[in-house]
């Protein structure tokens, strides 16, 4: 990213009349001020951290942070939902691992894995008992609607019951062991149902759910918000027409 010069004047005495003088300083580009679009890294900073709070708080957990960071707790196991999203660069390793600290104790009440997400480099934390999980990369697909492939349409989401079914395939299909065996709502509450910003997507085969997707729309970006295919439903296309129904449905905007 490329940090703007933004000049700031205090006055001062020259040569026996006021004159200004001016000091300047360098923004970060993470200001809790800015526009979304100022970068796309930082729409998707605060895309990525609306999603996490979106489904603790249908769940009924620990939504918390400040323009530093956002943490979304469960307060039991929920996969990579349980996390915090850093928003802002921490200004050195004291000040980051003093960070750490703050999110390690409000998440102490909490159980099972919990992420941080950075968009930064860190230092090491795993004398703090972190591991390592990789680093992911940010992918973006500008607007614009590929061509339909043959196939069923995928079906929208839209009762707690069906919710029920996403949720199933996606533990199953990831897979994602802190949340086996299966318990409906222990990732996907119903209230996320009320929620504007989200879908849900389903296909089946032989009327039984193979395949789960959802969308997030949220500071002006979609995001693929988790897309898996169980073993029995593969090679068949579904996930593609996933892919493609969520650009359908959101033409105009990027996607993340």
């Amino acid at each position: 990213l490329l940090a703007s010069f933004t000049p700031a004047h205090r006055p001062a005495r020259e040569q026996g009349r006021d004159a200004a003088v001016t000091t300047a300083y360098l923004t970060t580009g993470w200001e809790p001020d800015l526009a979304d679009a100022d970068s796309l890294c930082l729409r998707w900073l605060r895309h990525w951290s609306a999603q996490l709070a979106a489904f603790a708080g249908a769940a009924g957990g620990l939504v918390t942070g400040d323009e530093r960071y956002l943490l979304a707790d469960y307060g039991r196991p929920a996969s990579f939902f349980n996390g915090a999203v850093l928003l802002a660069p921490s200004g050195g390793d004291t000040a980051f691992f003093d960070l750490v600290g703050e999110i390690e104790q409000r998440a102490a009440r909490g159980s099972g894995d919990f992420y941080l997400w950075s968009l930064w480099p860190t230092p090491d934390l795993s004398g703090r008992g972190w591991e390592l999980d990789g680093h992911p990369p940010l992918m973006v697909r500008p607007p614009g609607t590929p061509p339909a492939s043959a196939g069923p349409t995928p079906d929208r989401v839209r009762s707690a019951t069906d919710l029920a079914a996403w949720e199933r395939v996606v533990v199953e299909g990831y897979p994602v062991p802190d949340l086996q065996p299966f318990r409906p709502g222990a990732l996907a509450a119903p209230a996320l149902l009320d929620d504007p910003r989200l879908r849900f997507w389903t296909s089946a085969v032989g009327g039984s759910p193979v395949t789960a997707s959802a969308q997030f729309v949220a500071h002006g970006v979609a995001g693929f918000s988790m897309a898996v295919t169980l073993p029995a439903g593969r090679r068949a296309g579904h996930w593609w027409r996933h892919v493609q129904l969520r650009l359908a449905t959101e033409p105009d905007l990027w996607h993340v």
